[in-house]
């Protein structure tokens, strides 16, 4: 146990799963440029928003009470770091809920609040990718030190069990995109089994069905 504590985990993942909301908020406008006219289209890609925007708090959620902690805890002389992260964290808590409004109104009222919705997700993206870049360089190595692979191991759980879309399965496929093989079979390992079951029998086919529609944007 000592040995595996001393090795740490490998926190690499985490820049895989930062990149799901790099691209996606990336994409905005050409996802959403893409909708005009189409309602259809318009639901499947406020679909999409929504899911992200679900998934973002989950992160969050999984970072603030998984990591920060345990990170000022261990590490005392570094809680000015750990607490500008959470301050990020509530700059961007605000961001959040205004892109969640906005998808909505786009939804219902469609080409009208395509604009408006673009503007709130490259909003988030302002405060939201500076805020990664810094927490992949000041936090994860920090959390590497200090945390065990099994404590690091716990945030897949977390996420999905705080998720509050209705498409976990396209987060999960999202992430994997990015993942190396051994860190697909890592996060496999660290779902409860009906997780795990749901993305073999069901959740791989329909992400991939589903992400093509996506980003058919010619």
């Amino acid at each position: 146990m000592a040995e595996s504590a001393q090795q740490g985990p490998d926190t690499s993942d985490m820049a895989a799963v930062h990149k799901v909301f790099r691209g996606s908020l990336a994409s905005a406008p050409s996802f959403v440029g893409s909708a005009a006219g189409d309602d259809a289209r318009r639901a499947l890609i406020a679909n999409y928003y929504a899911n992200l925007m679900s998934f973002l708090e989950a992160h969050h959620g999984g970072e603030e009470e998984i990591i920060f902690p345990r990170l000022i805890e261990r590490l005392p002389a570094q809680r000015s770091v750990v607490e500008h992260a959470e301050g990020q964290h509530h700059q961007v808590t605000g961001l959040i809920e205004g892109a969640k409004k906005s998808i909505g109104t786009w939804e219902e009222t469609g080409d009208p609040g395509a604009g408006t919705l673009v503007a709130s997700l490259q909003s988030l993206g302002d405060v939201l990718i500076p805020h990664l870049d810094e927490e992949e360089a000041n936090i994860v190595p920090l959390a590497s030190e200090v945390m065990t692979v099994e404590e690091w191991g716990q945030l897949p759980g977390h996420a999905l069990g705080s998720f509050t879309g209705d498409k976990v399965w396209l987060i999960m496929g999202l992430i994997r995109e990015n993942f190396t093989q051994q860190q697909r079979d890592m996060m496999l390992a660290h779902m409860p089994p009906p997780a795990r079951q749901m993305w073999e029998s069901m959740g791989e086919s329909s992400f991939n069905e589903l992400i093509a529609q996506v980003r058919q944007t010619a």
